[in-house]
Order: C-alpha cells, then structure tokens, then sequence
C-alpha cells in the first residue's frame, strides 16, 4: 500500500471507543499539520462507540487520514502494525493519544528536535490534568514526586539526553532495526522499548521544546487497573531485561510487603508502624499540596498516591510470582 508520495512522518493514533476526543484532535491535526509532510493513521481497536464514523468522515474529506484495523486492540499492536504497513512511506513515526492535548506545533517541534539533536528518538515531558475532583487529586499526586518519584519526563526545564521518556517521535529506521514493540507488553512497554534502544546505541532526547497534557483517570477503580498493569510492565522488563527498579521505584515495590507485614500485628504492635508511616506521609502530603497551591479539592491527592503505590505493588509482585511458577524459570 505505498505511495508515491514521501512524508516526513507517519502520525499513529491507536485508540477504542474514543468518540469524546478523536473529532477535535483530527479536526486540529488536519489544520496544524502539512498533508504533503505528515500521513495520519488512526489504528483503531475495535470501537462500539461513533470513533469509526467520526474517522471516517475525516478521512472522505482529507487524503492524508486513514482508519486502519487494529485487531489486538492494545496500542503496541497498533503501532507495530501501522510501522509494518505504512513505515517505508516516512522517516519518523509520530505516537499521539487520542486523549490528550498537544501544542499546535507538537509535530513540527518535534521534527525540528530530532533534526537538530540527531536523536533517534525525541520524548516530551507531560502535563497532567483534572477537570474533576477526584481526577483534579489523581492529577496533582501524579504531577508530584511522592507521584512521580521526580521522572525526568514529568518535570524537565531543559532539553537533555535520556535512558526514557514519554515517547513521541521515532526514527522509523530504528524502531525496526529493534523489532518494534514488544506485544507482550500491555503496559511499559515505552520503557521496555527504550532499554532496547539504548543497547543498540540509539540516542533518545527528551525536548523542552514541546509537551503535551494529560488527563488522568477519574474514578479510583480505574487508577487502580491502570497503575497495576504499570506494576505488571515494570516487572515484565525486569524478568526480560534483569533491569533492576529505580530509587524512585523501590517505594511502591514495598507496598505490598509493607501491609502484609502489618497482619503480624497480633504478634508485635511494631509490625504495623511500616504501614501507618506510609499512610501518614502520603495523606499529609496530599493536605500539604491542597495547602500550597491554596486548592481544597486535591486534598484526596495522597489517597490517590496510596492507589498508585499499593495497586503498582500488586501488579509487580503478582507478575514476579507467575513468572516463578512457571516451568523452567
């Protein structure tokens, strides 16, 4: 399915059921973005929602904007797929989330980066916000380093080579030379990507330049699913890599142990003092950010931050465990 047309960038949107967001990000792309440079692939997972109808009246009234199957639903797949159709049309692949909001100049910032720094990967820090209360908390804890653990990609001023980062442009030439995502990969599987690229000698810049916003979950059922299967990813790219966690990941690794430890408390009171630390830091830290920004409605920041740690801490220590069991490991 080559053209002979050239672009500078293949703009791959992997979404599901994203009828809220797909119509005014194409509506901006197909605005902000040269149709001779840039090819706009939305991979879609199946949608039940009107995302398929919405793409596809783009597409009847912009040649450059295509709707592609994405069987496998998740966005690695997405990717892989649309790289494996479309990547000898462009140089660069473009990832966007159909979710959140971009710069005007996002991809011509982004083009611009890479061509200056030669990085064969260009990352942008991110900007998390809540519209609503709890999501306004989810946002607030994420944006902090008791969220966070000070990421790079969270808090950068200045431009700076990197191990990770959010990703956002690509080299498509790179990206295969390193087989693409890993499938197996429903979560992480940025960071898992990015440790290969780095052993095979690919440069990755995190720009200042340009980044994009963020709009976290808004129920804590669904923060909880979402930072479990990050748990799960980080410890996947261990099994695979014998990447260790970083300082900033030693916290939530604990967690889990911490409360478990906590059930001994019928033997010695001192067994739960772990577990009431842990507790106590991160709710007054969610008292203190509402304090400093002058913001009630984050005070249930720290409770975010406690689904966070204790939901990454199960998914890391569920997948350690399957792995253990399995023959052979």
């Amino acid at each position: 399915m080559a053209s002979s047309n050239r672009y500078t960038a293949l703009i791959i949107i992997p979404c599901l059921n994203e009828e809220a967001h797909i119509g005014s990000l194409l509506a901006q792309l197909a605005v902000k973005t040269d149709p001779e440079k840039f090819k706009i692939i939305v991979a879609d997972g199946g949608s039940q929602d009107r995302t398929r109808k919405i793409v596809e009246k783009f597409s009847s009234e912009h040649p450059n904007i295509v709707l592609f199957d994405n069987p496998y639903k998740i966005q690695s797949w997405a990717v892989n797929l649309c790289v494996s159709e479309f990547g000898d049309e462009a140089d660069y692949l473009i990832r966007i989330d159909a979710h959140c909001e971009y710069p005007d100049d996002y991809c011509a910032q982004l083009i611009q980066e890479a061509k200056a720094t030669n990085a064969d990967s260009v990352a942008v820090s991110m900007d998390t916000v809540g519209l609503r209360t709890f999501q306004k908390s989810n946002a607030a804890a994420q944006n902090s380093k008791l969220g966070n653990g000070g990421s790079k990609h969270r808090s950068i001023v200045s431009g700076q080579w990197v191990d990770h980062g959010h990703h956002a442009l690509m080299t498509i030439s790179a990206f295969c030379d390193v087989g693409g995502y890993d499938v197996a990969f429903k979560a992480n599987e940025d960071a898992e990507l990015d440790y290969r690229l780095s052993a095979a000698g690919y440069r990755i810049w995190l720009t200042s330049k340009t980044r994009c916003t963020y709009y976290p979950r808004q129920t804590i059922v669904s923060l909880f699913r979402q930072y479990q299967n990050y748990g799960f990813g980080r410890a996947q790219n261990l099994i695979k890599h014998r990447v260790v966690p970083k300082a900033r990941q030693l916290l939530p690794v604990t967690i889990l142990p911490i409360i478990l430890l906590s059930t001994l408390t019928v033997f010695h009171w001192a067994a739960i003092m772990p577990l009431i630390l842990w507790m106590g830091v991160c709710l007054s830290y969610g008292f203190y950010l509402a304090y400093q920004q002058r913001d009630w409605s984050i005070s249930l920041a720290g409770l975010s931050a406690m689904t966070m740690h204790l939901a990454w801490s199960i998914g890391f220590w569920r997948q350690m465990a399957v792995a253990a069991t399995k023959p052979g490991d």
